[in-house]
């Protein structure tokens, strides 16, 4: 699976999980994940690369207890180390 298509996966399921998800210009100067007001946020750079911004939404989901129950590809579960049932 491209980059790109991971990419889009991990920001699927994030939001199933609950996160509003921003991508704006930062410049290059990264994104994150945050709680603000019991909300969970997730924020893109999108001048960063494709990769870039997967390292950032896979450290937020890595973090996030429902993240093995709506993970659906073994790509992404193997980037973020999810063990999947059987």
């Amino acid at each position: 699976m491209h980059t790109v298509e991971l990419l889009q996966e991990a920001l699927e399921t994030a939001r199933r999980l609950g996160y509003e998800v921003r991508q704006d210009w930062l410049g290059g100067n990264g994104g994150g994940h945050c709680i603000v007001r019991g909300r969970k946020w997730l924020l893109l750079d999108v001048a960063q690369s494709a990769d870039e911004q997967l390292d950032v939404v896979t450290e937020a989901l890595r973090g996030d207890v429902g993240a093995e129950r709506v993970v659906r590809s073994p790509e992404l579960a193997q980037r973020l180390d999810v063990r999947r049932a059987a």
